[in-house]
């Protein structure tokens, strides 16, 4: 007689759906698809119950897989001590995670500004006390900015380091994609490299700022 085969732990059989659960949302999103919680679940062919059990809301959804594609990008450390060296050192290593998954960030975006809408929308009818929607709120982005950017400290005032923090924000982020590719259209090689230029610009005029600082201190005292 055949023996049974060991029946799969429940995590064992969680973590199994959750993960065809990501592949089939990064599927569709890098399809152009924008899929609702009940239209992932249809594709995954799994229950609605099922898939709302992961992912709450669209957001929910969109928030979860974003996180995922990220997580090399999160878990990433700078080999070097410049800081120039480390802005540019992430843009090598990010941007080309990026350009794989553009679908789903895309998506974040557009869910972003969807939300903008919808809260500007409750924000201006609301009455008192109530509650606007959530917001797809992701903040990676400062921590990783901040540590690049760490060998600042002890040669730009405190100001100036935030206000490059802020401007390489900018530079660093999938919402380039749709003034480089969408209005410019850029390939992702040329959008790398004027991505990496403008990062070199703006840590330059940062010098030349805290060049120019010192210089008037000297011809005050004088």
């Amino acid at each position: 007689m055949e023996r049974d085969k060991p029946v799969m732990p429940l995590t064992q059989l969680k973590k199994r759906k959750y993960k065809v659960l990501i592949q089939h949302a990064l599927r569709m999103f890098e399809e152009g698809a924008f899929p609702s919680v009940t239209e992932l679940a249809l594709e995954a062919e799994v229950s609605r119950a099922t898939a709302y059990r992961y992912f709450p809301t669209q957001s929910a959804l969109i928030s979860t897989v974003v996180d995922e594609i990220l997580k090399p990008i999160i878990a990433w450390e700078p080999e070097q001590t410049d800081a120039e060296d480390r802005v540019d050192e992430l843009l090598k290593f990010a941007y080309p995670q990026m350009f794989k998954h553009e679908g789903a960030l895309r998506a974040a975006l557009l869910l972003s500004l969807q939300q903008w809408a919808e809260n500007r929308s409750q924000e201006m009818n609301a009455k008192p006390g109530v509650v606007v929607n959530e917001k797809l709120i992701r903040g990676h982005r400062k921590q990783i900015l901040s540590l690049v950017t760490e060998p600042l400290k002890d040669r730009l005032s405190a100001e100036l380091r935030e206000k490059v923090i802020h401007s390489l924000s900018l530079v660093y982020g999938s919402e380039v994609f749709m003034v480089f590719k969408d209005i410019w259209q850029l390939d992702n090689d040329e959008v790398q490299s004027i991505t990496q230029w403008m990062a070199k610009a703006i840590l330059n005029q940062a010098k030349a700022d805290t060049a120019a600082e010192a210089e008037n201190r000297v011809n005050k005292k004088g």
